[in-house]
């Protein structure tokens, strides 16, 4: 089992990796579509077919982004976000919990002595009601 601070270092280093693809690719759009342009521009100025590839190509390239960042202003409902949030709620549930003990801590210790002596109560008149030959 791998402990904490290894898993983090693998997930960021898939990160990392992911990251650099995304370089990569737009890179190479950046590169190919200036040259298309030009080849479409000097061989048929008049049908400008460059706008096709670069049009499609881009759409790629822009889900590649948001596959990679995420899209902007939004929180990102990965892993890291997921284990976020299950730390929040843990949290917000033990500050909950310890409220609620808290506040029953100083409310028990009352209640507590005024049952003990309803419990009794009760006993006592169930025994009177017994019949001990009734038992075997």
């Amino acid at each position: 089992m791998m402990d904490r601070e290894s898993r983090d270092y693998e997930h960021a280093r898939k990160k990392v990796k992911k990251k650099k693809e995304f370089y990569k690719h737009l890179t190479s759009y950046a590169s190919v579509i200036p040259v298309l342009a030009v080849i479409n521009i000097v061989t048929n100025p008049f049908r400008l077919w460059f706008i096709y590839p670069a049009l499609f190509w881009g759409i790629s390239v822009a889900i590649h982004y948001f596959s990679t960042f995420g899209i902007p202003g939004t929180p990102q409902l990965n892993e890291e976000w997921e284990e976020a949030e299950i730390e929040a709620e843990v949290e917000r549930m033990r500050q909950k919990r310890n409220r609620y003990e808290h506040d029953y801590d100083e409310v028990v210790p009352e209640r507590q002595e005024e049952e003990d002596e309803l419990e009794l109560k009760e006993f006592k008149k169930l025994r009177k009601e017994w019949d001990d030959s009734e038992f075997v």
